[in-house]
């Protein structure tokens, strides 16, 4: 069984890489929103644009896994594709994972572009295991965030509309334009409940542009976070095909 939810995983990874996520409306809402969001600071204030890029990089990695992902599997329960995968030896748990993955990879391809680009022009140092430590964490939170999104709703534009409430409540309070320390004592407290938060946290840590003990603290947030959004996604799953 295991091999069949294994085969089953690859094959709708690639499934929906091919089909969603590989096109031009997906590749430019991925890297375009976040790259743009970035140049209007810098124009702005050219000085010190380092301490921004951690904050592009986590947007990059929310908007790139996100972008798909909140709404291919109430597409596909509407076209009926996806009733049809479970016809298969595969479990439900397995086509979720499957889904997932597939924000995962489409997320590490565009980080890897921004986190080059920044890297060749600002002359950045990385400390590479634990920032890809931090970014594979974080693509696999983000892009269970939206399924999980996904399976709450029953429409497709009612899952865009409601990520996009965590979404731009993150870039203002996780520490991606404005430092998490510099916020009231009550948004501050909000800020440390959100995932991006600790991934931006671990971005700076990684390029050398912060200081702290809080890493190993940081990487286990994180890794909560992933089956904080999975387990109870896999049960709304389950309830629409009760």
């Amino acid at each position: 069984m295991w091999r069949d939810n294994l085969r089953g995983i690859y094959y709708i990874t690639v499934k929906d890489m091919k089909t969603y996520y590989l096109k031009p409306p997906t590749i430019s809402w991925g890297i375009v929103f976040p790259v743009a969001w970035m140049l209007a600071f810098y124009l702005r204030s050219p000085h010190g644009f380092e301490e921004l890029i951690p904050g592009l990089v986590a947007m990059t990695i929310l908007f790139s896994t996100t972008a798909v992902e909140a709404v291919v599997i109430n597409f596909e329960l509407r076209l009926g594709s996806l009733e049809r995968l479970l016809l298969a030896p595969i479990s439900l748990p397995a086509v979720l994972l499957g889904k997932i993955l597939g924000g995962v990879i489409f997320g590490l391809i565009m980080t890897v572009i921004v986190t080059l680009g920044s890297v060749l022009v600002l002359g950045l140092q990385i400390n590479v295991a634990y920032f890809v430590l931090i970014v594979i964490l974080s693509l696999f939170v983000f892009s269970s965030m939206g399924a999980l999104v996904c399976v709450s709703v029953k429409e497709v534009f009612e899952a865009q509309t409601l990520l996009n409430i965590p979404r731009f409540l993150m870039i203002f309070l996780c520490g991606v334009v404005f430092p998490v320390a510099a916020l009231p004592p009550v948004l501050k407290q909000i800020a440390y409940v959100l995932p991006l938060t600790y991934t931006v946290e671990g971005l700076q840590q990684s390029l050398g542009l912060a200081q702290g003990s809080s890493s190993v603290i940081g990487v286990l947030v994180l890794l909560a976070f992933i089956p904080a959004f999975i387990f109870p996604a896999v049960k709304l799953l389950a309830r629409k095909f009760a």
